[in-house]
Formats: structure tokens, C-alpha cells, sequence
């Protein structure tokens, strides 16, 4: 089964989804599975992963209704706060719920570049092995020292780090990103999205070729087993269509064997989250 790791669902608010400035005006408008799904389609995919784009338990719950609705969705990344003393019994809320897979906090909008080693988030993050979940880490390049000291803490914790970190693929460099990847891919524990690419390039002038380096670094420090495809839809499509973004990672993929493809393209998410797959049609 092929499955798109990371995409976005959301009911534009102004309020809600300040982030959207104009030079992303095209995202301010509803994005909802129905949109969705004919692109998956085209594409190959048979399920993806939503990811949460607010910060409010709300949206977890309304996620989840999305996928129960929705059986192409196969698992959510929600939001709790970790930093709660309540966070066990805020997880419990949703623990029945199957489609639950993981947790994230847009760690890249905290103004503290430490905010991963406070000690009440520590606490929260201590608590998602209890209730089987995976840690999604939003972070940018200036991050990476910090979640190597971050994961280091949690050697039973399963962690995804979002769009590679977000390197800076516009100004064609590697370093200190580079490093910072190898460090935190040490530990066996961390996987990582091939997403969000495109819109760290330059938006109307990017090449397939421009992300090639970027990927070669994510192959060597992670090894096919631990890297899966990521949309980001719909946030990439400020810079390229749906099948446009994917094809980056689908084309250079091309160069590997057919247990590659297939372990990136879906056997590692499927893996990774423990993912149910829907029953098939008759």
C-alpha cells in the first residue's frame, strides 16, 4: 500500500491560521478530504496521514471525525498539550480511538530554540509511550543540535522529524543542516518525512534537481527503512500541484531498487504508526 505520511486538513478561519500570509493567499479557503482524495488517487495512494495544524484539542477531535468518515484517512497526528499536568488524562480521552497515531507541537513557532528541553514538555513526551504514540519534531535546521539532546532522553519513543528539518534548499547550501541530520539520525528511533520540500526552494523557479542533494543526505543518514513520503498538502501547493510535489521523491526514487520504492512510498508509514489498513473492495 502506498501512503502520503503527511497532508493537512483545515476549515480556513483568519483567526486560527494567522501563518497564512499573503504570499500564501491561495491557502485561505477550506481544504477538506473530498479535495483530497481524487488527488491521492492519481498519485497511486491508497491512505495518508493528517497531520494537526492548530494547537487546540478541538481540531484532534475533528480530525478524528474526519477519519472515521473517511477510511482512506488511516491515522491522525493530533495535539495535546504536553506541557499539562493533565496531559495523561487528556490522552486517555482519545486512547480508544485506533486512528489516533501520534501527537506534534509546532515546536518551530516557539520563540524559546530550547522549548524541547523544557522540563514540563520532557514530562509530556514521557507519557505518549504509555498510550503507544509517536512523536512528530516541527522544527527548523537551527533546531537539530537541540532535538538530538531532545531524543537522546527517550530511547523507547518512536519519533518522525517533519520535512527534513526544513533545509535551506533555496540558497543551495548543506551545512551546518547537514551535520545537524547525521547527529540526530544516529539514533535508531528517529524516522524522517521526505515532504515539504518544495516550499523550502525557491517556489517559481525550483528543479527536481534542486532537492537531489538534500535527499541524498536523507538516504545516507536514515537508510531507506526509516524515510516515508510526505505531501505537506495542502500547504505545497503555494509552489508546485499535488503530483508535481510528490513526483520529486517518486522520480528520484527510480534510481533505487523496487524494495525501496515500496518501502518509502508506504511500508514504513503503514510500519512506523502501526497503521490498520482498510478492508479491501470486493
Amino acid at each position: 500500500m502506498l501512503i502520503d505520511a503527511h497532508q493537512h486538513f483545515w476549515v480556513y478561519d483568519p483567526r486560527e491560521y494567522a501563518w497564512i500570509d499573503d504570499s500564501m493567499a491561495s491557502l485561505r479557503r477550506d481544504f477538506l478530504p473530498a479535495e483530497l482524495k481524487p488527488e491521492l488517487e492519481g498519485a497511486g495512494f491508497q491512505g495518508c496521514v493528517a497531520v494537526q495544524a492548530r494547537q487546540t484539542m478541538e481540531e484532534t477531535r475533528w480530525l478524528l471525525e474526519l477519519a472515521a468518515s473517511s477510511p482512506f484517512i488511516l491515522g491522525v497526528v493530533g495535539w495535546v498539550d504536553l506541557q499539562s499536568p493533565q496531559v495523561r488524562s487528556h490522552l486517555q480521552a482519545f486512547a480508544e480511538n485506533p486512528k489516533l497515531v501520534g501527537i506534534r507541537h509546532v515546536v518551530q513557532g516557539e520563540p524559546d530554540d530550547r522549548f524541547m528541553l523544557r522540563s514540563e514538555f520532557l514530562r509530556g513526551i514521557s507519557v505518549l509511550e504509555e498510550f503507544d504514540l509517536a512523536y512528530d519534531i516541527l522544527i527548523y535546521s537551527k533546531h537539530l543540535p537541540v532535538a538530538a539532546e531532545f531524543v537522546r532522553q527517550f530511547p523507547r519513543q518512536r519519533f518522525v522529524l517533519d520535512h527534513l528539518a526544513k533545509p535551506p534548499i533555496k540558497s543551495g547550501s548543506l551545512d551546518p543542516w547537514m551535520d545537524g541530520i547525521q547527529k540526530l539520525a544516529a539514533f535508531p528511533n528517529v524516522s524522517c518525512k521526505l515532504s515539504g520540500m518544495v516550499t523550502e526552494a525557491d517556489w517559481h523557479h525550483w528543479k527536481p534537481e534542486d532537492m537531489a542533494p538534500y535527499l541524498d543526505v536523507a538516504f545516507e543518514s536514515f537508510g531507506p527503512q526509516r524515510l516515508m513520503i510526505g505531501s505537506d498538502w495542502p500547504v505545497c501547493t503555494v509552489a508546485a500541484s499535488y503530483a508535481r510535489a510528490i513526483a520529486v521523491v517518486k522520480d528520484y526514487l527510480g534510481r533505487h531498487s523496487v524494495q525501496v520504492w515500496e518501502a518509502v512510498m508506504g511500508e514504513n508509514a503503514q510500519r512506523f504508526w502501526k497503521l490498520t489498513l482498510p478492508p479491501a473492495r470486493g
